[in-house]
């Protein structure tokens, strides 16, 4: 090859780059509006400036099924100096992926590896759910693709939800949902209020099929604050319920009513093939020296709970299908459902009535009025007995009978009742059964202060604790008994630690122990200066960037009484004051007053509905900062 030539090659291979850099790169244009968004959404690297989400419907009339397409694109923009995603779908043997990829904003396409595995999760021991994944460099501020995605499912069951916002935040949105004239589909909207979501229904002149369209701006990004409420009852989405569908005049029914998502459910359970006969001597091993029914249904509840590992399994059908009870026995584990079936079968095996029950937990927004497979995430076990009904959840360890955990409390629980079904509601407990109390008897000695404390547990502050510590490997338990109660504070020793049965879920739980708190006390001329305070109890809790309520793991009931012993020729000179807040959902008190020659020191919070409303927030934070002013104010004591 000739020099000339090759110059003008490698021209002609610079004109082409330039030309293709210059379709590509982000305008200053481009620029100044990714600026501006990054000015109002500081903590995104990316924004999606428009999204378009359709939705149609299909016929599979050999599987009496119907069918879903769903095709997404957007145009994604860095509103930052340079970004790196991921940019994810998730599907299973219920769909199929068919396009999934990213664009130049020439229309060319972009060439990023595009990854294809199974998910993987710490609380999945198996399952058939995959993800395709690229990871997508934008080089610089103001730089965009284009994605899309067409996904099909092979059943409408399955296709439940659309949310309305994302990851990122969205400029524009449009969400389009065509209904063929054959189907018959209810749209359920949920947290629209204070959106300004616009919807236009249509109808096609010439399919006669109705669209749905939703349209809205600016739409925020979602956040993933730990201890929130579940997105169904924060994001603007839509639930859909495909009832019924009509072809050659001939009506099928699909998820019309809660009696048909039952019996959808009852085909399951009637595919499965129990073998009683594998639980026989285990269930007469824990009944035969039992003395009452009550002891017996313990007896087997609590092994449920203490022998079978939970992990969950989901593979096809089997997300919603038991597995066996002689396999979750054989095996030592199961999911919910596996659990579930085996204390069912167990009990009955002991001649008691107990039912599969279906339940949405505390994190799901819906009850069973909604037939769809989006009301429920979970599956426990109903006893009938005596004229009561107790729900038996075998993955919640250390519950006691007749305690339910704060998840499932409230709740509406579907109970398998033959062809027919039970609705019922899970009963609710007040923060007073979860009641935890500390209390010390202190003294000052040199610079310290010592004396005897006594820790108690109820309901779900006990069960707890009983998880976390029957989970720590027995070499490490007596020192992580240690951690808990110095909350690994350097100053505090602890010694002469007796307990109650730290097994036990039905009693009350208490430990008594010595204790010796350093650096607290300080003396100077005549007086001395203690930090009475050193647990600082939900002194934590400040919600300055805060945006959605605050859940507790349970409704809490803490009391605290610290009680000093006046050192003899000394006398109080200054107490800190008092403080209280008394809000609907949460008490607090903090109070200390002399009595004889001691010092009490009472604290109490009271969560009565385990949460501080995101509308509480400003209150909630002024009273924090006041509480850890008075965390770190000293008791004065003066020589009389």
């Amino acid at each position: 090859m000739s020099k000339k030539t090759l110059l003008v090659l490698l021209l002609s291979l610079t004109i082409q780059q330039s030309f293709s850099q210059k379709n590509i790169d982000p305008t200053t244009e481009d620029i100044v509006l990714a600026k501006k968004i990054r000015e109002k959404h500081s903590k995104s690297d990316v924004a999606i400036l428009s999204s378009s989400e359709n939705i149609s419907f299909g016929l599979n009339a050999k599987e009496e099924k119907v069918t879903v397409t769903q095709n997404i694109k957007e145009n994604l923009m860095n509103i930052t100096h340079r970004a790196d995603i991921q940019k994810f779908e998730f599907y299973d043997s219920e769909t199929v992926i068919e396009d999934f990829y990213m664009k130049f904003r020439n229309d060319k396409k972009a060439n990023f590896m595009v990854n294809d595995e199974f998910y993987k999760s710490d609380d999945l021991f198996y399952n058939d759910a995959r993800v395709k994944y690229m990871t997508v460099d934008f080089p610089v501020q103001g730089y965009s693709y284009n994605y899309e995605l067409n996904k099909k499912y092979k059943d409408v069951k399955y296709f439940t939800t659309i949310y309305f916002n994302d990851e990122y935040p969205v400029i524009k949105k449009e969400i389009k949902i065509t209904v063929p004239n054959w189907l018959e589909l209810e749209i359920k909207e949920f947290n629209f209020a204070g959106l300004d979501i616009k919807k236009v229904i249509q109808t096609d002149p010439k399919s006669n099929n109705t669209v749905y369209t939703y349209t809205l701006e600016n739409v925020a990004p979602g956040s993933n604050e730990k201890l929130s409420p579940g997105p169904s009852y924060i994001y603007p989405h839509v639930l859909l319920i495909a009832k019924s569908y009509t072809k050659d005049n001939k009506k099928t029914t699909l998820f019309n009513s809660t009696a048909d998502l039952y019996k959808w459910y009852k085909s399951l359970v009637n595919m499965m093939k129990e073998n009683p006969a594998v639980l026989k001597d285990k269930v007469k091993e824990l009944t035969e020296k039992a003395k009452t029914d009550e002891e017996k249904i313990k007896n087997i509840y609590y092994w449920v709970q203490d022998n079978i590992r939970y992990i969950a399994f989901e593979d096809g059908i089997a997300g919603f299908k038991p597995d066996e009870s002689q396999n979750v026995f054989q095996k030592r584990y199961g999911d919910c459902k596996g659990m579930a079936n085996l204390t069912k079968q167990m009990l009955k095996e002991a001649g008691f009535d107990a039912r599969l029950t279906w339940i949405g937990t505390k994190r799901i927004a819906y009850d069973y009025t909604i037939p769809s497979l989006s009301v429920d995430n979970h599956m426990i076990c109903t006893l009938f007995h005596n004229g009561k009904k107790y729900f038996l959840d075998g993955t919640e360890k250390y519950n006691s009978l007749g305690e339910y955990a704060e998840r499932i409390q409230g709740k509406d629980v579907l109970i398998e009742n033959g062809d027919d079904y039970i609705v019922e509601k899970v009963p609710t407990s007040e923060a007073v059964a979860n009641t935890e109390t500390f209390n010390a008897q202190l003294r000052i000695e040199n610079e310290s202060l010592t004396g005897k404390t006594t820790n108690t547990f109820t309901g779900e502050s006990r069960a707890s604790f009983l998880y976390s510590y029957n989970n720590i490997k027995n070499n490490n338990k007596e020192e992580a008994l240690q951690n808990y109660l110095t909350d690994d504070d350097k100053n505090l020793t602890i010694s002469a630690v007796s307990t109650s049965d730290l097994t036990n879920r039905d009693k009350k739980l208490s430990m008594e122990y010595d204790i010796k708190i350093d650096n607290k006390v300080s003396r100077f001329d005549n007086d001395i200066y203690i930090d009475l305070d050193f647990k600082k109890e939900f002194g934590h809790l400040l919600f300055k960037e805060r945006k959605n309520d605050f859940e507790f793991p349970h409704k809490e009931n803490y009391e605290a009484l610290l009680k000093l012993e006046i050192p003899a020729g000394y006398k109080v000179s200054k107490l800190p004051e008092s403080i209280s807040i008394q809000k609907p959902d949460y008490n607090i008190n903090i109070t200390y007053e002399q009595i004889g020659n001691e010092i009490l020191y009472k604290k109490k919070f009271e969560f009565k509905k385990g949460l501080v409303k995101a509308t509480d927030f400003t209150e909630w934070n002024a009273f924090m900062e006041k509480l850890n002013k008075l965390y770190n104010e000293q008791v004065t004591l003066t020589k009389s």
